[in-house]
């Protein structure tokens, strides 16, 4: 059984949110439940002891807004797929710092928002993609966004984790790269480094901050098509 939370505290809006979800819920292939909340504070109660599978967020909450009750989720939630509603597209980049599936302005547009609904039950529905790594311990397996970066050291590559941790794998980076592709959102920045987009905090033309603060090189000539490809990944719809 799959759960959606929608919060908003303009009772007009959720009531017509509500009713689009509940029309979506008609197509969709597996059994879904809709809860209803009209604030933030709510919200992260409810959060706090369960974990829906998405969250249809308005931004622009009186006392505690959409934005922060969604960084107070990610603090012990990374899995609920976050989508938020507003009328204003102010916080469209701020949005991705918290890992958002969505950002839709209201009134909400039927088509984009079933778009939205179905690209997040088929995230969920399939098992994470992965990859195999050869290793000193034997062949281990790594979730892809769990992967911060790879970079290449002599004969080595070492895997740094969302987590902090760091796996050292047995062969060369170019290996990696053909499973790595940017479908997957990677992208190999530099020669010696395979970067996760999502990952990114942010960057220059010449450089890049992941989310643990690593700073990493953006090769010259890389840095427009660093740029572009990242907003293409993490804007698509």
């Amino acid at each position: 059984m799959f759960e959606i939370i929608i919060c908003d505290d303009d009772s007009a809006c959720l009531e017509q949110t509500n009713q689009l979800v509940n029309d979506w819920i008609e197509t969709a292939s597996v059994p879904v439940t809709v809860k209803t909340i009209d604030n933030g504070d709510m919200l992260l109660n409810y959060c706090n002891k369960y974990n829906p599978d998405m969250i249809l967020l308005d931004i622009m909450m009186p006392l505690l807004n959409g934005m922060d009750v969604a960084r107070e989720i990610r603090e012990h939630n990374l899995t609920s797929k976050i989508i938020f509603l507003t009328s204003s597209p102010e916080f469209a980049i701020e949005s991705y710092d918290v890992d958002a599936s969505g950002y839709l302005l209201k009134p909400v547009d039927r088509d984009k928002l079933y778009k939205l609904l179905n690209k997040c039950l088929s995230e969920i529905s399939r098992p994470a993609d992965s990859i195999t790594i050869h290793s000193a311990f034997g062949y281990q397996n790594i979730y892809l966004h769990n992967i911060e970066y790879l970079e290449a050291q002599n004969k080595k590559v070492i895997i740094s984790l969302s987590n902090g941790d760091k796996t050292e794998a047995i062969g060369a980076l170019s290996y990696y790269e053909k499973s790595l592709t940017l479908e997957k959102g990677f992208f190999k920045c530099h020669r010696s480094y395979i970067v996760y987009i999502p990952a990114v905090d942010h960057f220059s033309g010449t450089e890049l901050v992941t989310k643990s603060g690593t700073r990493i090189p953006i090769a010259r000539g890389l840095g427009r098509t660093f740029q572009d490809t990242y907003f293409s990944y993490m804007f698509r719809e």
